[in-house]
């Protein structure tokens, strides 16, 4: 009896999303650990929020169920919809988008819009990705449309980040006496 290849190729396909997927959360959940070490409360989006905290290995967990911030409602749903903020009382200090197999230029649209919505804030924006997309990353970061912003061409306000460096970021024994700008060593300019 001849084996039905399509049902095999399919559960193949399903096998590897859920592992990218499992690999994105594992990243979410490394940068939102980092964060609070450095003793910055975490935002989540919602719809990521039960898998990251599952994936969380700590038991400090200083995770947000509402931002403290008073904007529009326009840019409270963009800025609720980053994949991990670190914020220091009532101020972002940091987001971070996360792109493993979803498209680069979503995320970096969300970093955009935030920054067209508020130009005068000053949040430090990072597109994190395994290496092996570092350079979609910098061409997408460089596009035309990102470049008339207010505050400036997005490439300036917003680095890449990769997993290996998050990585190697999470093993550092003294985060709890860094600072964020501690990021500014691991991340990539654009330019």
């Amino acid at each position: 009896m001849p084996q039905d290849n399509g049902a095999e190729a399919e559960a193949e396909e399903s096998l590897s999303t859920r592992v990218d997927v499992r690999e994105s959360i594992r990243i979410q959940s490394l940068i939102a650990r980092i964060g609070a070490e450095m003793g910055m409360k975490i935002w989540l989006p919602k719809n990521d929020r039960a898998a990251v905290l599952s994936e969380w290995n700590g038991e400090l967990c200083p995770v947000l169920e509402r931002l403290p911030l008073n904007y529009d409602e326009t840019t409270l749903r963009t800025i609720e919809q980053i994949d991990v903020l670190w914020l220091r009382g009532r101020s972002i200090v940091r987001a971070f988008e996360v792109e493993h197999t979803t498209s680069i230029y979503s995320g970096i649209l969300r970093m955009a819009d935030l920054l067209a919505l508020q130009p005068n804030m000053d949040i430090k924006l990072h597109i994190v990705a395994p290496d092996t997309r570092r350079e979609k990353v910098f061409q997408e970061l460089r596009r035309p449309v990102f470049s008339l912003l207010e505050k400036g061409p997005l490439s300036e306000s917003c680095s890449y980040l990769s997993y290996e460096s998050v990585q190697e970021l999470a093993k550092e024994r003294h985060l709890s006496h860094l600072s964020d700008s501690v990021l500014d060593e691991y991340s990539e300019p654009a330019e």
